[in-house]
């Protein structure tokens, strides 16, 4: 089962993020503060982010952070699938299949689905490779700005 982020759900959320940024699927931890600013994009407007839980009937076993944006090299909406974790015990039990489904169907309309994958992490790069996804080729470059 798939479910929105809601209001209720802060401290679980922030759990949860503050495991995958502490896992060996991202290159570095990032501040809460930063978990929580996120919290509240998903649970105010939903513009920019949209946050889903991931569960095995009623138990929580991951999340997954969706972003929004437009790109004119592909002519329309780009979504990306920011994150996705999953507890250890959860894994392999098809839940992250379940979920490109349901990513796959609700956002249709876009004209890219987008995500990252540490270069380390064959696994998973070859799950998303079934899935239909393919490596983009561009290498990222970012410029933060400082707090």
């Amino acid at each position: 089962m798939i479910r929105s982020i809601s209001e209720k759900d802060r401290e679980l959320y922030l759990q949860l993020t503050e495991e995958f940024y502490h896992s060996a699927a991202v290159l570095h931890a990032v501040p809460r503060t930063y978990m929580e600013k996120t919290f509240e994009e998903i649970t105010s407007s939903g513009v920019y982010a949209e946050g889903f839980f991931i569960c095995d009937g009623e138990e929580v076993c991951g999340y997954a952070l969706i972003s929004k944006s437009f790109s004119q090299e592909v002519g329309g909406k780009v979504v990306w699938l920011e994150e996705i974790y999953l507890r250890e015990n959860s894994r392999g039990k098809g839940l992250g299949k379940e979920f490109f489904s349901f990513f796959k169907k609700k956002y249709a309309s876009a004209r890219r689905l987008r995500l990252e994958v540490e270069p380390d992490n064959v696994k998973a790069q070859k799950l998303y490779e079934s899935l239909g996804f393919h490596e983009l080729g561009y290498k990222q470059m970012v410029c933060d700005k400082a707090d």
